[in-house]
């Protein structure tokens, strides 16, 4: 089965796990998923790093061997309120396997791309790193690979769903560290991605920018407040537009990539696409309790097809297989976050939490 460690890590922080981070961190839960949706990535690229480097290997199943074992108790840390070891513990491990100079560079991208500042964004790192470990060590001894050749083998096969995971721009504030050296053409492809979004974001704020001061002109001279208000909504929605452009490219070439899947006369990759394009709408849909209610039977009917998709996958081919996985791994994080902001709502949770963790669970289910 086709490994994808972001996506190993991501299941072992639960919406639960991320509230009880947030809490820690005194952020908002949307702030901190988006946060974690790169500093995962950005842990395995820099475990990478040192992968690459003599000795590394070995350094690393190391510690992923003193941390397996330990799993469970990290989320008991988090869960029982006893974050502050967790940080403690963290904080070693990292500096133990990652330079000084590279730890900076990972709190400081972190900090500029979410906002969260220096001080939490090393905090999260110093949780995130030994979950991070645990979990590959835990992979890896069900592997029977828990050693420097292992370890070696793991990451050179994980260069690209790492670089897969970098959300849009968070590339581009590690590409002068050389922390994405070793993921090679990969990592190059995820950077470029980001600045090109990142263009289009600066060239449509500047449009909105110029727009607001011609706005703001008419409305000095002008007492009529729909005059101003309705070009300033339109200015306010290109810049949205420019903005989420990039993340529906991204989405719109995993659905490409999944077509022509076929198993028995029926299109398997349309299939999951429908499901995955059906579920953000059902989600994007809900506001309150009411809402929720009214989306539940949509959302279940959306989890039962994508189960039975999962069948249907168990009999393509392994590369069919492996590109039913790569629709899938780089649209998890944003997945993630739609659903905990979902779950966030006021009486939402109650509601809706079983059916997203299913729907979850067997998105995640198809990557493997």
């Amino acid at each position: 089965m086709a490994t994808n460690l972001v996506s190993l890590v991501m299941q072992f922080l639960t919406p639960d796990m991320v509230g009880r981070i947030a809490t820690t961190l005194g952020f908002d839960r949307n702030k901190v998923q988006s946060a974690i949706g790169g500093a995962v990535p950005a842990l395995l690229a820099a475990f990478n790093d040192v992968a690459a480097q003599p000795g590394g290997a070995q350094k690393l199943a190391d510690a992923a061997r003193l941390q397996t074992g330990s799993l469970g108790n990290l989320g008991h840390a988090l869960t029982a309120g006893e974050p502050s070891s967790l940080i403690d513990k963290g904080s070693q491990l990292l500096s133990l396997l990652v330079s000084g100079q590279n730890q900076n560079a990972l709190i400081g991208a972190i900090a500029k791309f979410t906002g969260l500042g220096q001080g939490a964004s090393g905090s999260l790192l110093g949780m995130l790193a030994p979950i991070v470990m645990g979990t590959i060590g835990k992979h890896q001894s069900a592997a029977g690979a828990l050693d420097a050749n292992g370890m070696a083998n793991l990451f050179a096969s994980q260069k690209d769903n790492i670089a897969a995971a970098l959300p849009s721009g968070f590339g581009s504030l590690l590409s002068g560290t050389g922390l994405l050296n070793s993921l090679g053409d990969a990592a190059r492809t995820a950077t470029a991605r980001g600045s090109e979004a990142t263009r289009a974001a600066t060239s449509a704020a500047r449009a909105v920018g110029e727009t607001s001061q011609r706005v703001a002109s008419r409305a000095a001279a002008s007492s009529n407040w729909l005059y101003w208000l309705v070009p300033l909504a339109a200015a306010a929605a290109l810049l949205l537009y420019f903005a989420v452009r990039p993340t529906e490219q991204v989405v719109q070439q995993g659905m490409n990539q999944a077509q022509n899947l076929a198993v028995g006369g029926i299109d398997v990759g349309k299939q999951i696409s429908s499901s995955i394009a059906s579920a953000r709408t059902t989600l994007d849909g809900v506001s309150d309790v009411t809402s929720a209610q009214a989306a539940l039977p949509k959302l279940q009917e959306v989890t039962a097809q994508i189960a039975k998709t999962g069948g249907e996958v168990g009999e393509l081919t392994a590369e069919q297989r492996k590109a039913v996985a790569a629709v899938i791994n780089p649209l998890m994080p944003a997945v993630n976050q739609v659903c905990d902001k979902v779950l966030a709502i006021p009486g939402v949770a109650e509601v809706l939490k079983p059916s997203v963790d299913s729907l979850k669970a067997r998105l995640i289910a198809l990557t493997t």
